[in-house]
């Protein structure tokens, strides 16, 4: 660290963003980012940080890993935009096939190009609509999916989000998700008869959603935003006998979760769970904008011109997910699985060493860490949270929030396990500062 917060530099570039862009920007410390290598970060003023965000769980490879760096290089200067929804590329072609190769379960699958995650959620919602004639969704609350309308209607997650944009798309229904330290049935996961997903048939369907209008349930196989919570293995069976029961479709958001973060390359994959339609960003790409919505052959028969996007499938952001999709089977989502496991080992640790840590939960490196006043009663501690993130970015560890008194650790798969460790050592610190 070379200077305090902000340095001279990075206040500088603040104080010009704040007269010009958006105040909708959410920036919980004035980080003015300069350059980024790995896991590590510069910003405009010299100081350097550990990534323990990888840019919002976005540069699954590291930040401007040399080959992906390459092949963004060899593809800007051969092609850079000709539309892939009106012509025809072969590197879309090539990393759909690739992709539809390796999705959950052994089904055929057809994939549609998008830029964002929340364009990839409007994709799955649209589809699901046009196959099954069907137009109202479940979804789960503290679920994230994005802030187009369609995907906002979807998100349960924070008020604020939705405040003042209604009405949003209508036949949305939420229920709670399965939280196991905080059950919402007051249950315990060893014992609990899925009561949430069994709200499903005992009381959406029988009081005022009938089966035959549902298109699917969407959700995140592992909630993000929502504190990084992992259900347990029969919530996933429940879901999808009662989906199946219903001809309801299964939407699984991997957006933050997919491409290696948990461990292996789908969230889904550690439950035995074939989503109907998946929907990837994030990571897919290392940073460049792409996202992807991929569904069983038989459900994306829509006819041409149902859907499209100008930009979706970028031939130079094609580049850079083939790339990345290289790396991670090469080496990173086994890094993931490695790593986040030797993380996982010395943060169980955390309940016994300090008070003020309720729970510890994660699947590779999607690790989440929830801070409460006492573990007896799991009273949450929002504000212990927000100063432990402060006080890490101070020390030179990113690090986010997530939920309403948690935070999250999604480093680049890239992360070695000395740099994972100085990470763990200096948050130990942080949590000792915040509540001496």
């Amino acid at each position: 660290m070379k200077t305090t917060f902000p340095g001279p530099k990075a206040a500088a570039i603040i104080a010009r963003d704040h007269a010009v862009l958006s105040p909708s920007y959410t920036r919980p410390y004035p980080l003015v980012v300069e350059r980024g290598e790995g896991a590590m970060i510069e910003d405009a003023d010299g100081n350097r940080f550990l990534d323990m965000n990888a840019g919002i769980a976005v540069v699954a490879t590291g930040h401007c890993h040399p080959k992906v760096v390459r092949a963004i290089q060899d593809q800007a200067a051969k092609l850079i935009h000709m539309s892939g929804t009106d012509f025809y590329y072969e590197n879309m072609v090539e990393l759909a096939e690739r992709l539809a190769a390796i999705a959950p379960g052994n089904v055929a699958r057809r994939v549609y190009f998008g830029n964002s995650g929340t364009e990839a959620v409007e994709a799955a919602m649209k589809l699901a609509r046009y196959h099954t004639g069907r137009h109202q969704f479940i979804a789960f609350l503290g679920g994230f999916h994005g802030r187009t309308m369609g995907a906002l209607s979807l998100t349960g997650s924070k008020s604020i989000q939705r405040k003042s944009f209604g009405p949003l798309v209508p036949g949305v229904h939420h229920i709670p998700y399965a939280y196991c330290y905080r059950c919402a049935y007051d249950k315990h996961p060893d014992t609990c008869a899925v009561e949430c997903v069994k709200v499903i048939e005992d009381q959406l369907i029988k009081t005022i959603l009938p089966a035959e209008e549902v298109a699917a349930i969407v959700l995140e196989p592992v909630q993000g935003e929502g504190g990084y919570i992992v259900p347990p293995q029969k919530f996933f069976d429940e879901l999808q006998r009662t989906a199946q029961r219903h001809g309801i479709l299964l939407i699984a958001d991997e957006i933050q979760s997919g491409m290696g973060r948990t461990g292996k390359m789908w969230a889904s994959d550690h439950f035995d769970l074939t989503p109907d339609i998946l929907t990837v960003a994030k990571g897919i790409a290392s940073g460049m904008p792409l996202s992807v919505m991929m569904a069983r052959a038989e459900i994306m028969q829509w006819k041409p011109g149902s859907h499209a996007s100008t930009f979706g499938g970028n031939p130079v952001s094609v580049a850079a997910a083939l790339a990345t999709l290289e790396l991670l089977e090469q080496e990173l989502v086994e890094n993931a699985a490695h790593t986040g496991g030797f993380m996982m080992r010395r943060l169980r640790e955390w309940p016994r060493l300090f008070p003020c840590v309720g729970d510890v939960r994660g699947l590779g490196l999607m690790i989440g860490i929830e801070f409460v006043q006492d573990q007896a009663t799991r009273r949450r501690w929002p504000e212990l949270r927000d100063r432990i993130v402060q006080l890490a970015f101070e020390r030179g560890v990113l690090i986010l929030g997530a939920g309403q008194n948690s935070i999250r650790l999604s480093p680049p798969l890239t992360i070695s396990r000395d740099q994972a460790d100085f990470g763990m050592g200096v948050l130990e610190e942080c949590i000792r500062a915040a509540t001496a």
